[in-house]
């Protein structure tokens, strides 16, 4: 099975990716199953029709249009039935004071999968420079994590944790040590396993140029060590040169680890294949 569990199109706020073009790439690549996860951030975002504009450096910020979403991925999943398994997902950048809207939206929409990410706390986006400010590395990776710790126990709608240690993509070259934040991770993944969600190994580390795999070994070795079996794998691609890049590599690195199986998802249930 070779699939990709975490893909933007241009559906997606910061994707020109025409989604049929994925479709014709990835089978074009010899994929077997396609997940899309286009992008929804209430708190910096707003829906299709909804007011005020939220705008970021003179660009519109705006979450996914779920009904064109739904009904073109429907169009396409029966256009190319014979040559891919089409998936519908979303990505939900959650943070503790948006929980309920995430839980009404699930319950409208026929999704798949659905990644739980910590893209901002506060509404201040994670990447940015006003996110660190008055901060040391400790402080802002602690509060990166805290705020993941609080929305996993607040928030169950979600298939896997997503890119668990996102925040390391902005310490690029001098990530902190993971001993440092050892034991919230622990936490947090205590509460995933008992929920009966995983986590995700995102294989963009690779492009990003990383000192290893995103969530970091320590990551994966602690949540195997702690029980967890629901694992997938995701380029999170937002163009054609990104689409899968890294998934077989990382298949195999999760092998040299001990892991047996990774997981596709079917209306939000993990379905486990062998590596």
């Amino acid at each position: 099975m070779f699939c990709d569990y975490h893909v933007h199109s241009a559906f997606s706020d910061d994707s020109v990716y025409p989604i049929e073009d994925v479709i014709k790439d990835a089978i074009s690549l010899g994929v077997d199953e396609l997940c899309f996860t286009e992008h929804v951030d209430y708190g910096i975002k707003v829906d299709h029709g909804e007011i005020p504009i939220v705008k970021r450096e003179g660009s519109t910020m705006l979450n996914v249009d779920y009904d064109a979403y739904i009904k073109t991925l429907d169009t396409l999943k029966d256009r190319y039935k014979d040559q891919i398994t089409l998936k519908k997902g979303l990505e939900f950048g959650v943070q503790s004071h948006t929980v309920d809207r995430y839980d009404e939206l699930l319950k409208s929409l026929p999704l798949d999968f659905v990644l739980l990410s910590i893209h901002q706390v506060n509404d201040i986006e994670c990447h940015t420079d006003e996110f660190k400010a008055g901060k040391d590395q400790l402080s802002y990776n602690m509060t990166y994590f805290m705020e993941m710790y609080e929305v996993v126990k607040m928030y169950k709608g979600y298939s896997v944790l997503a890119h668990m240690d996102l925040i390391r993509r902005f310490d690029k070259g001098h990530e902190l040590a993971f001993e440092k934040v050892e034991d919230i991770v622990a936490d947090i993944l205590k509460v995933v396993i008992e929920d009966g969600k995983g986590i995700e190994l995102n294989t963009s580390w690779h492009r990003y140029g990383l000192d290893g795999p995103t969530p970091s070994l320590g990551i994966l070795k602690l949540y195997r060590d702690l029980g967890g079996r629901i694992i997938t794998l995701g380029s999170d691609s937002h163009r054609p040169s990104q689409l899968t890049k890294g998934i077989k590599e990382d298949m195999e690195l999760l092998k040299s680890l001990g892991y047996k199986e990774f997981c596709t998802f079917d209306k939000l249930v993990p379905i486990f294949h062998k590596l």
